[in-house]
């Protein structure tokens, strides 16, 4: 693709790169195939190749974006199949991180709207504010048919039947490996996830220390930055993920560490491109270390070896999250460790295509992200399984909204398997099961 800024704007180094991804355009169309949006939809623009048209003509021409170009950018998912099915290399990513960082400071969006992402960008990175707007959720709930705004019912829709108490082993500590050390690793702790799901962290801190990992909960850790990053609030984004930055790098020039491990791949697709979110800041080489460092739990597991299990009679059906099998790229991983573990894993069609999750796109685009939940929810259940696993807390709360089969995270399965408790939604499969 040919553009036309001038010298002075690639001066920018966010404008140069967005050049670049630019001109690795050839508009071959590839992406619209894979693109979510584009399948529900169908309308060009709501493709990659549409809103790359519509984000360079917004750059090169530094215009205040126009509200149809605001529109056609606020519906990407910021999925990333288009990434994974582009031959031409085409980092989608940066491209549109950046569009969103120029519409936030250029665009002035209605103050329902400004309302909504200052309120979720308060809340939802940090747990005890979230614990208490699900509470006040599940207490209005009753009068949702009083709300208006379609966004503020996903709001009292999404809030969970029973909200999990505090788990400890969130706060900053050590948890020692059982038998010998194999590795020391700093567990990002996450902050939906500490008030949505806690038993995520918890099988997690087992598994690991039961196959010999020394696992840290680094003091000042917290919101990896994603929910901001992906709302074009950069100064917000940059401050969680500095915080992070600093935590796990006193932890590296410590004891050392091994790894960081993240299982939420949603917040591992963001850890992991800190190298390029801080280039020319202060921290850029701690920001490089950190993501060099940073691992799904799933490709630890891999590295530690879990053991081989018997049949375990149960069928899962794996979903991929986007941020995983697109964002990081990995696949074969969290598949390979279930099969050994002795589940039986099956897929859904189209398992490249999102389930609508996709961070809050799910309460800032109700209808388009209930038509893709709709979607997943049914090539899931037509593999009739028993229960369902992914790596995503999104993921977990977005399908389990739409089905009565269980849906637990990955590790929850592999802990169990392997020594843990079992999650307490498979076991009330299995005693149905038993009569």
């Amino acid at each position: 693709m040919q553009t036309t800024f001038s010298p002075e704007q690639l001066a920018d180094p966010a404008m140069q790169r967005s050049n670049d991804i630019l001109r690795s355009c050839v508009h071959c169309g590839f992406c619209t195939a894979t693109c979510p949006t584009y399948q529900v939809l169908g309308d060009e623009l709501d493709s990659p190749r549409g809103r790359i048209y519509l984000i360079k003509d917004m750059l090169e021409n530094e215009r205040v974006p126009d509200d149809r170009t605001v529109l056609h950018i606020d519906r990407c998912l910021s999925c990333l199949a288009c990434m994974t099915t582009c031959p031409s290399g085409v980092h989608y990513m940066h491209l549109v991180d950046h569009a969103r960082e120029y519409i936030e400071t250029t665009y002035d969006r209605p103050w329902r709207d400004r309302a909504l992402r200052w309120m979720l960008a308060r809340i939802l990175p940090h747990p005890t504010r979230f614990r208490v707007a699900l509470l006040a959720a599940k207490i209005g709930r009753p009068f949702r048919g009083l709300v208006p705004d379609k966004r503020l019912r996903a709001m009292l829709d999404m809030a969970p039947a029973t909200i999990p108490p505090v788990s400890r082993n969130d706060d900053p500590q050590v948890f020692p490996a059982e038998g010998a050390r194999r590795k020391r690793v700093a567990l990002m702790t996450g902050c939906a996830q500490r008030a949505l799901n806690t038993d995520i962290n918890d099988a997690t801190i087992r598994l690991l220390t039961r196959l010999g990992c020394e696992v840290v909960v680094a003091e000042g850790a917290g919101c990896c930055g994603a929910l901001t990053h992906h709302m074009g609030k950069t100064a917000e984004s940059h401050a969680s993920a500095a915080a992070n930055i600093r935590a796990w790098t006193r932890e590296m020039d410590g004891e050392g560490l091994d790894a960081i491990v993240v299982n939420t791949s949603g917040c591992g697709t963001t850890v992991k491109d800190y190298g390029h979110m801080f280039e020319g800041h202060a921290l850029a080489d701690e920001a490089h270390r950190v993501a060099l460092r940073a691992r799904d739990v799933s490709e630890v597991l891999s590295e530690l070896g879990l053991p081989e299990g018997p049949a375990q009679g149960l069928r899962v059906a794996y979903h991929a999250a986007c941020s995983l099998q697109h964002g990081q790229q990995v696949k074969a991983a969290p598949k390979t460790l279930l099969k050994r573990a002795g589940f039986e894993v099956v897929e859904p069609a189209d398992s490249h295509l999102c389930c609508g999750s996709a961070g809050t796109y799910n309460l800032m685009q109700p209808e388009i992200s209930g038509q893709l939940k709709a979607r997943k929810v049914r090539t899931l259940e037509a593999r009739a399984p028993d229960v369902i696993a992914t790596g995503n807390i999104g993921c977990m709360m977005q399908i389990g909204g739409g089905t009565e089969i269980p849906v637990v995270h990955t590790v929850e399965l592999l802990d169990w398997v392997t020594g843990g408790p079992c999650p307490p939604r498979v076991a009330e499969t299995l005693r149905f099961r038993a009569g």
